[in-house]
Parts: structure tokens; sequence; C-alpha cells
């Protein structure tokens, strides 16, 4: 069961990229553009090369990363010593849901413009907690696994 919820993860995920965290907008008169994490990333590579890269390893990458280990470890084609390592991975995706909280708190608090969070919000903290999970109850097989493997 486990594995097939991790590889559902790669299909959410891109889903989840390319959906809308938030609605923006300078004035609440004006219409709200749409903002998902891929544009972020667009908008962010013509001002900020670097931050840009910051968030392509945190949102795409990391999770991606996470997955495809886990994914490995699961199937049998990576040693399972790897487990907590390739679930770090996953915890840094955690660090881009708690960013866009922080901006979408700021934007809302300077009381400039207009923010409403989106469904693809929800989506990408939906799968970056599933991931978590997936890993933790991996890790938890592992442990309950472990004293069988004494005994033999």
């Amino acid at each position: 069961m486990l594995k097939y919820a991790n590889l559902a993860l790669f299909v959410l995920y891109p889903i989840a990229w390319t959906a809308p965290l938030m609605r923006a907008g300078l004035l609440p008169l004006f219409s709200l553009s749409e903002i998902s994490v891929l544009s972020g990333i667009a908008v962010l590579r013509r001002s900020d090369i670097f931050l840009a890269l910051v968030v392509v390893v945190f949102a795409l990458v990391a999770p991606m990363l996470k997955l495809g280990g886990l994914a490995l470890i699961q199937f049998g084609h990576l040693p399972r010593k790897h487990l907590p390592l390739i679930n770090a991975l996953g915890k840094l995706a955690m660090a881009d849901i708690f960013l866009v909280a922080v901006y979408v708190t700021l934007i809302k608090g300077m009381g400039v413009g207009r923010i409403e969070t989106g469904w693809g919000l929800y989506l990408f903290t939906f799968c970056v907690l599933a991931s978590l999970l997936v890993g933790l109850c991996e890790s938890r097989k592992r442990l309950l696994e472990a004293p069988s493997h004494a005994a033999e």
C-alpha cells in the first residue's frame, strides 16, 4: 500500500506545482493573478536567480529525489539503510510551505493588496505531508521488521 501511495505522489506533485497556490492583486479593485510554484519560479528567475534556485531545490528537486529514493527502497533496488537520508529530503519541502505561509501572512498584514489562498496550496501541503507520512510509515515498517531479521 505504501508503494502505491508513494507512486501516486509522483503524479500529484506536478499537478500541485502547476495549481494556483494563491491569487494576488495589488489593489482590491483589480483582478487577481494566480501564482503557482512554477509561475513563481519563473518570476523569481528574472529577478533573483539564487532565490529561484533555492525554491527549485526545495519545491521540485528534494521531493522528487525523496520519492524516487523511497521507491527504490520499496522495490528492493536500494538498501534500507539509506531511509533516514531519504526522509530528510522530504523535510526540505516543508520549508516551501512555511515560506508561502509567511508571504501570505505578510501580504495580508500589510493591507496593500489582496491575497487569497488557492487549492494548489492545499494540494502541495497534502503532497508534502503525505510524503512525510509514507516515509515515516516506511521507517516504522523497518523497525518492525528488524527484530524478525535478528531471530533468523
